[in-house]
């Protein structure tokens, strides 16, 4: 089971590699960015939460994201140490195009919608396991 686990890992970031190169995104960052097409204004604790990602995975990925003008950092205003992680014009600008590149990449996989709910599900039921 686990090597099966770790290697439909690594086919699934493989297969999104070429995908993301015209996004200039990794599979980490797409992750964060896909976190926040679907939540905009997280704090880096719930987009760690989120994503799974420890905060020193999460901060450098942030920064390059930053840096890349996807998303911006503003100080948070109930508590100005806190950043709330925001998208700019850019970031929500690819979010379309973006999110459409897990339909191409399921075009590839042989499996109907209902098989791949139940890997989904199956998967989350096991890391909800592992983790408690």
């Amino acid at each position: 089971m686990c090597f099966a686990l770790y290697s439909a890992s690594n086919a699934l970031v493989r297969a999104y590699r070429p995908l993301l190169e015209a996004y200039e995104l990794t599979f980490p960052q797409y992750l964060v960015m896909q976190t926040l097409w679907r939540q905009n204004g997280c704090s880096q604790t719930q987009l760690s939460a989120a994503t799974k990602l420890d905060m020193g995975t999460l901060t450098p990925i942030v920064k390059r994201l930053e840096v890349k003008g996807l998303i911006t950092r503003l100080a948070c205003v109930e508590d100005e140490r806190k950043k709330l992680i925001t998208l700019t014009t850019q970031g929500e600008a690819i979010k379309h195009e973006a999110l459409a590149l897990k339909q191409t990449l399921l075009n590839k996989v042989q499996m109907d919608a209902e098989a791949l709910d139940l890997l989904r599900r199956q998967c989350l039921a096991l890391i909800e396991d592992l983790q408690s």
